[in-house]
């Protein structure tokens, strides 16, 4: 499943919840690199007909679909499938990027295909889409303390430690993405699984 070289185009999917209210909770990471993204693109998010915003623009040679569900976290897989169908694009030039319990903070792991983990906003895409032959780029807020339920845990805001590191997450999660679309899924795991 690795990218082709010479430029490629890529939809790549930032979940989280719609809304100001959400914008800076741990479930929203996704989209906070989608949004990063945008910026070395420098494009711009516009309302689209799938239900979703969605920036368009270049990174190098690579072309991006950049979006953001307008929908709840759990109800990812229709805008995505309407994505995806929009651009005519296979479930292979999907990108999925969205919080992860079970990675430590600051950490990025990335993975194609294999089942949800637990994850809602994967479960709907994998339903919606019918396959979950999809790369997701995982961006790791380790799990809740002590006795917190991992349900608050994730729309809670990063905390007061967490948050100078949370640019450099951010950041390093873009860089897996734009890693997978010019140099394929392996070369990108090799970087960021073996990163101290």
């Amino acid at each position: 499943m690795n990218a082709d070289t010479g430029g490629s185009q890529w939809l790549v999917v930032g979940l989280g919840n719609p809304g100001p209210d959400y914008a800076s909770n741990r479930h929203n990471v996704g989209q906070m690199v989608v949004a990063e993204l945008a910026l070395r693109a420098s494009a711009r998010f516009k309302s689209h007909k799938s239900n979703a915003t969605v920036a368009e623009g270049r990174i190098g040679a690579d072309r991006y679909i950049l979006a953001k569900p307008n929908s709840f976290m759990n109800l990812s897989g229709g805008p995505t499938a309407a994505l995806l169908k929009y651009f005519d694009l296979p479930p292979t030039r999907l990108i999925v990027v969205h919080d992860e319990l079970d990675i430590p903070f600051d950490a990025v792991r990335l993975k194609a295909t294999g089942g949800h983990g637990g994850h809602n906003g994967i479960r709907d895409i994998i339903s919606a889409t019918g396959t979950a032959d999809f790369v997701r780029v995982r961006v790791g807020i380790g799990r809740p303390p002590g006795r917190q339920a991992a349900a608050d845990f994730v729309l809670r805001d990063f905390s007061s430690t967490e948050r100078p590191t949370l640019p450099n997450l951010v950041a390093d999660a873009a860089d897996a993405v734009e890693l997978v679309a010019n140099a394929g899924l392996t070369a990108a795991q090799l970087k960021f699984h073996t990163a101290s």
